[in-house]
């Protein structure tokens, strides 16, 4: 059938884009589900499975570990400059030849990467799959929608969230899985089965959206702005805490390039009458403005943790990669168990408010809870608490991605998708770097109020001192002078393990205290009374 084109500028009525459309059904609409679900977990894995390879890849391609960080900042950056153009570069291209085309991008990009001879070359074809991973999951949730019908997109929504929490638990585990027993090429390698079948499912049985936007002229100027904007705020997120921030020349530079680009880039997308990406959809959806908020909160904290929890058990209490990964797995699968009956229970008119209210509070306990950790804490310690968590975020994921898309229909999902990814990715950055900050600061701040105990007239710091010096010296038959140094040096490693541990307790607690200051942000969404099916409105 041939499709329909409209103006870019020009809006689809709900009447229009429901009665245009063609919803899926049977097994075609299964495969299409399954499709879409593993191309948006092959870009979520992506974002931690290298994490864990960092020290193998230096040691084999011979490179610095600060420029094998790069592997990892590259990605992020041509990611986040992707996702919120995912909605223009759909219509410009065509979005069935958008999806597949990204994912042939990405799983060659794999096979690059994992072939690549040195650390440049490999940072290059990283920022290449970002390039494509970046479009997958906006353009996976658009096609997913506009596979269901509207009254159906709660069951939709449940779906798709189980990838957007199992990706990014999956990753490191799977990560430390192929650099253990393999190699870490095989972070990469692994995507390339994955990636070709699900382009072919893709090619086979998604189509083309029967109503097509076509782009009249390309917003270059856009383009342009944002990919400055925010490429140079993902690189000082990414690299700020490493160079002392403000004090290193260039990441002040890049700080006034992000903020001129950025407020350029709204003044214009705003002004211009083919933007690359429509912010005036923020203005005809407030469902999506206040859903955009609560994603940038519930991306730093999920993020924030994910990246303080890994830190805390492997270098303090000694959990290996694996170990690590096996300890957060199944708070991921509780929130895939749940995902789906969430999403149907609010299709049938359960309250969303009440929903993000449960999980907000979960989430702000469960990061309470692990504020309250010891250093013998052990893997069973963490169970119900990561439970809780996984229970959190099936609650928190379901409604507030449906409420980001609840109303729209035809380019708008798309944008909205789009820009609601873009700000969980940022928020995940904000609340990476922020954490990373804090814990310097708070290491510090630590050892001051530690060493401070430390004199010659504490009793306890001597006596402590004093056992270490006997012991050591009965061990190594050591002279007085030589115990006396280990002993200070041993004192100095515990003060320091002391220190971290502080600071990372006061990590999660900080996180905790966000989502409690965020929990008055649902005030501003009121429920239709009798609306069933439908997400709710925000005012």
């Amino acid at each position: 059938m041939k499709s329909a084109t409209v103006n870019s500028s020009a809006s689809t009525s709900v009447a229009e884009g429901e009665g245009e459309h063609t919803y899926e059904t049977g097994l075609r609409r299964t495969i299409i589900t399954l499709t879409v679900i593993v191309a948006a977990m092959l870009e979520l894995i992506d974002t931690t499975i290298v994490n864990v390879a960092i020290n193998h890849i230096s040691g084999n391609l011979g490179a610095s570990i600060e420029d094998v960080s790069w592997v990892v900042t590259s990605y992020a950056i041509a990611n986040v400059i992707v996702i919120p153009l995912s909605g223009f570069l759909g219509n410009l291209l065509g979005r069935r030849a958008y999806f597949i085309g990204s994912i042939l991008l990405f799983t060659l990009a794999s096979l690059l990467c994992g072939i690549a001879d040195n650390i440049w070359t490999l940072v290059f074809f990283r920022f290449l799959q970002g390039i494509g991973g970046g479009a997958l999951l906006p353009t996976s949730q658009a096609i997913l929608y506009e596979t269901f019908r509207p009254e159906e997109r709660g069951a939709a929504t449940g779906i798709f969230s189980m990838g957007l929490v199992l990706g990014p638990t999956i990753g490191p585990l799977l990560g430390g899985y192929l650099v253990d027993y393999f190699s870490w090429e095989w972070c990469f390698f692994v995507n390339i089965p994955v990636g070709l079948l699900a382009a072919w499912s893709a090619f086979t049985f998604i189509r083309e959206p029967k109503v097509r936007h076509k782009v009249q002229k390309i917003d270059w100027t856009g383009i342009g702005l944002l990919a400055a904007g925010i490429g140079s705020l993902q690189f000082i997120l990414e690299r700020g805490q490493s160079k002392d921030w403000f004090d290193t020349p260039y990441i002040t530079w890049f700080t006034l390039i992000a903020l001129t680009s950025l407020v350029a880039f709204v003044w214009w997308e705003l002004h211009t009458e083919h933007p690359a990406v429509d912010l005036s959809v923020l203005s005809r959806s407030k469902n999506l403005a206040i859903a955009a908020v609560l994603t940038f909160i519930v991306g730093y904290g999920l993020y924030g943790s994910l990246f303080v929890f890994p830190v805390f058990v492997q270098r303090l209490l000694g959990f290996t990669a694996v170990l690590t990964g096996l300890v957060l797995f199944p708070s991921a699968m509780l929130t895939g168990a749940i995902s789906l009956p969430l999403g149907i229970a609010l299709q049938k008119g359960a309250s969303a408010k009440l929903m993000m209210a449960f999980g907000m509070a979960a989430f702000m306990v469960f990061s309470w809870e692990l504020g309250q950790q010891t250093l013998q804490s052990g893997a069973e310690n963490f169970f119900a608490v990561l439970l809780l968590r996984g229970l959190a975020l099936g609650f928190i994921f379901i409604p507030v991605t449906m409420l980001a898309v609840t109303g729209l229909h035809g380019r708008d999902i798309g944008q909205a998708t789009g820009l609601n990814n873009m700000v969980r990715q940022l928020g995940g950055s904000f609340g990476i770097a922020i954490t990373n900050t804090y814990v310097a600061q708070r290491v510090a701040a630590h050892r001051v109020e530690l060493t401070s105990h430390m004199s010659a007239y504490d009793s306890a710091a001597l006596e402590r001192l004093e056992a270490i010096k006997q012991a050591a010296g009965a061990r190594a038959a050591l002279s007085p002078a030589d115990a006396e140094n280990l002993a200070n040096r041993a004192l100095e490693g515990t003060v320091m393990a002391q220190s971290y541990h502080l600071a990372y307790m006061d990590a999660f607690m900080l996180i905790a205290v966000l989502f409690l200051c965020s929990l008055p942000l649902l005030l501003f969404i009121r429920e239709k009374k009798g609306d069933q099916g439908h997400a709710p409105e925000a005012h």
